[in-house]
Parts: structure tokens; sequence; C-alpha cells
């Protein structure tokens, strides 16, 4: 069978994290000063009625589409994200297929108060561990390169570090394999992982299987305000939009050109 790229990303993944290991142990990730504060809670602000559910995404690039904003910097685009009214934030900390770095989550955190998730690759213990380090609030868990019992250790792990966990799947089979208590949120990733096909219909059709006791969220592909409306007929309250925003020249700008339309339709105005 040929190697996928989500394949190709984990195994250099695993590599990376051992690497890493030896470099940074973890009694000095311990240490980093975001160890002992207090997370705040991406599920509560997904949930705020006076916010959109807008999760703003910073990332360099794709591997499905490569190079999306070598210039934009994080600092300016993260607040500014949040001054648009975003109700969290999300970081690419891949480097070698996305072009991200640790330092980017820490310094969004330097100036932001919201949740802030890693957007990683997560498939051991010591990952969360750096996430709680670099001070993000949550971790993501992607179902296509776990199983369910890793799901549960990682997410169990996470917990312990009062860090929330936001599980990613992208069909039923992975929703009903890994689904489990352990775990705050549910994404659907209308991004199909070992393709790189994109269709909102994933999230639609997996909408009435997720739990209503899971906050639903609908990951990529999102390029329309009125996709966000329609998708909250199906009970997502979140939405992860990255490519849209990244994708301009100034994403932050383009991020709050969008909630304004957004909130144009949720009050019934004309846009």
């Amino acid at each position: 069978m040929s190697s996928t790229i989500l394949d190709q990303i984990v195994a250099h993944k695993r590599q990376e994290v051992a690497d890493r290991k030896n470099l940074v142990p973890t009694a000095l990730l311990e240490r980093s000063l975001y160890f002992t504060s207090q997370p705040v809670s991406l599920r509560k602000y997904v949930q705020r009625p006076d916010l959109n559910g807008i999760i703003a995404e910073y990332k360099r690039k794709s591997p499905s589409k490569g190079m999306l904003n070598a210039y934009a910097p994080v600092e300016r685009t993260t607040i500014g994200y949040m001054q648009a009214g975003a109700s969290a934030l999300s970081v690419l900390t891949d480097t070698a297929f996305f072009g991200g770095k640790s330092e980017d989550l820490t310094t969004a955190r330097k100036f932001n108060f919201c949740p802030i998730l890693r957007k990683d690759f997560v498939v051991e213990e010591y990952q969360i561990l750096e996430a709680k380090s670099i001070g993000a609030d949550a971790i993501l868990l992607i179902a296509a390169i776990l199983t369910k019992e890793e799901v549960e250790r990682l997410a169990q792990f996470a917990h312990s570090l009062q860090l929330e966990v936001l599980l990613e799947v992208h069909n039923r089979e992975e929703l009903e394999r890994t689904l489990t208590p352990h775990v705050d949120l549910v994404g659907v990733n209308n991004r199909n992982l070992h393709d790189f096909s994109v269709s909102i219909d994933i999230s639609k059709e997996l909408a009435s299987f997720i739990p209503d006791e899971f906050v639903k969220i609908s990951e990529s592909g999102l390029s329309e305000a009125s996709s966000i409306m329609e998708l909250r007929q199906y009970g997502y309250e979140g939405f992860l939009m990255g490519e849209t925003f990244m994708k301009q020249t100034r994403p932050e700008k383009a991020c709050a050109a969008f909630i304004d339309e957004l909130k144009k339709l949720r009050q019934g105005q004309p846009v």
C-alpha cells in the first residue's frame, strides 16, 4: 500500500518527538511559567452567546495548498483575530509540513487571554506536556492516527493537566471507534486527511451521530458565512477556519469582514 501524506506526517512526527525528548526533558517542560497557570475553557468560549463560535487559525502553509502566508506576524494576526470577535485561536505548531513552531503559540499566548488550541499531530504524552508548557489551553487528538485506547489515555492525561480535548473525526467509523467521555469537543474535519478533498456535507452527515454532551465543531473548507448558518442548524457551535483567512495578505482583516457578515446574517440583515 502506498504511503499517504498523513502516514508521512505521523512517521516524521514520531521521530521528531523522540529527538525532542532527548533535547528537552520533561522536567524542563514542567518548569515553564505556563505549567502552573489555569487554562481557559475552549468549550465555554465556543458556546458564548456574545461571540460567533469562530476558532481562527494561524498557519503558514499546508501539505495540500503549499505556502499560504509566509509573512503575517503572529502577534498582529492573533490580536486582530480576537479583536474581530473570534471565540478562540488555533495555532499550528508542526514545522515540517505546516511551517509552524511552538514559539508561534507562546507568542499568541503572550498577547491574548482567549483559549488557544495547539494544532498538531499528537501521538504521545510528551507532546501534551509540551502543549501545557507553551501556553495551550486545549489539544487536538486525531482519530485517523490513534486507537480508541490511545485517545482515552491521551485525553485523560490532558485532563490531568487541566487541558481540554478536541477529538477530530472524518467519518462515522472514526467517530464510533474513538469517541470517549474523556474528550470535551468533537470536531468533524471536512477535509479528508488521506486525499485532502473537502466537503461540508461530511459535517452534516455526522452531526446526528455526535451525542449532545459534546460540543460540535466543524473544521476545514469553511469560506462562506452562509455555510456557518447552515451548520448551526445541525447543532454545530464552533467553526475552525484557517485557510480562508490566512491566504489573504491581512488574515485578521479577512476574519473581521467574515465575522461582520456572519453577524448581519444572524441578525437577519442584508450583507
